[in-house]
């Protein structure tokens, strides 16, 4: 598995750039090579699109942050076309999905409308305008961040569109050394720290392809289904994880194993992505979180009844 050497890399050279997030960057680049993409709730001022940045720029993809408002309009997203009147034909003109990396910045502040449209290209991978099909390029992956849901102004996404997603995380505030190490380096405002790429799309796209080789154990799958079975009759839970939830799960503990250099997943990949890959899949039955059990603390529980295999890597 020689080619996974590039992810190392690509995580030293975030690190340049970002302090203390090495869970974080983990899972984004599990998420990279599971071609998934990657939901982010947290407040401003969190280091999100400092993080996005320089995975762009570490792997040399073109990056695209959209800044999301009310009046972002669907077109804006997929691109349109505008008709030239010195030749009489129809010329598209792209639309800011159309990049490798994507930010969606603020997701919840546009409109159902517009959230719809991103949505569906991330799904499908392409935008169909008047008719014709554009496909994306590759690797292809947005990272979304929503403010906290009670915030004022905001269109808390359906419960289908946030399965799209196959995690969905915090970046959270630094430790207090981080953070006095975060002001030391930012003490001039015009000095912007700058990395070069350390790999290529090519070389993601090689990763990428070493996913369905990972071996993964029929206990393993069957530990897997065990806890997504198990969010639908837990109490508290009104709505528990679909099949995909399984696939997912599957698809990012193979990712975890590609990405410290396994060619087998363990019971602890499972564990370790399961609250970032099943939480937001769950609908509770008091969704306020306020009171009663939220479904990060119905995953622990799960996680903690169901008996774990023991498989030989």
């Amino acid at each position: 598995m020689s080619s996974i050497r590039c992810l190392g890399d690509i995580k030293e050279n975030i690190k340049k750039v970002i302090v203390g997030k090495d869970e974080v960057i983990d899972l984004m680049l599990v998420s990279l090579i599971c071609s998934g993409h990657v939901l982010i709730e947290d407040l401003p001022g969190l280091g999100k699109t400092t993080l996005v940045s320089a995975l762009a720029s570490s792997l040399g993809c073109d990056f695209q942050r959209i800044q999301f408002t009310p009046d972002v309009l669907p077109s804006d997203i997929t691109g349109f076309n505008i008709y030239q009147f010195e030749n009489s034909k129809q010329k598209f003109v792209k639309g800011s999905i159309h990049n490798q990396i994507i930010l969606a910045d603020e997701i919840n502040r546009a409109s159902p409308k517009t959230q719809s449209a991103l949505l569906e290209a991330m799904q499908e991978r392409q935008v169909t305008v008047d008719g014709t099909t554009y496909p994306l390029p590759k690797p292809f992956m947005v990272l979304a961040t929503q403010n906290p849901v009670d915030m004022a102004g905001t269109y808390p996404l359906p419960e289908a569109q946030m399965d799209r997603f196959l995690m969905q995380i915090t970046m959270g505030y630094p430790t207090f050394k981080e953070e006095m190490d975060i002001v030391n380096s930012h003490r001039s405002v015009t000095e912007v720290k700058e990395i070069g790429a350390v790999a290529c799309a090519a070389d993601i796209l090689k990763v990428q392809e070493l996913l369905p080789k990972v071996n993964v154990d029929e206990a393993i799958v069957k530990y897997i289904v065990e806890i997504v079975t198990a969010t639908r009759s837990f109490e508290g839970v009104l709505t528990g994880v679909s099949p995909r939830g399984s696939i997912f799960l599957t698809q990012a503990a193979c990712a975890m194993a590609i990405l410290e250099g396994r060619s087998y997943v363990l019971p602890d990949d499972v564990k370790r992505l399961a609250p970032y890959v099943l939480a937001h899949r769950m609908i509770m039955k008091n969704r306020s979180g306020a009171k009663g059990t939220t479904a990060l603390d119905a995953i622990d529980k799960i996680l903690k009844t169901v008996k774990v295999p023991k498989v030989k890597g």
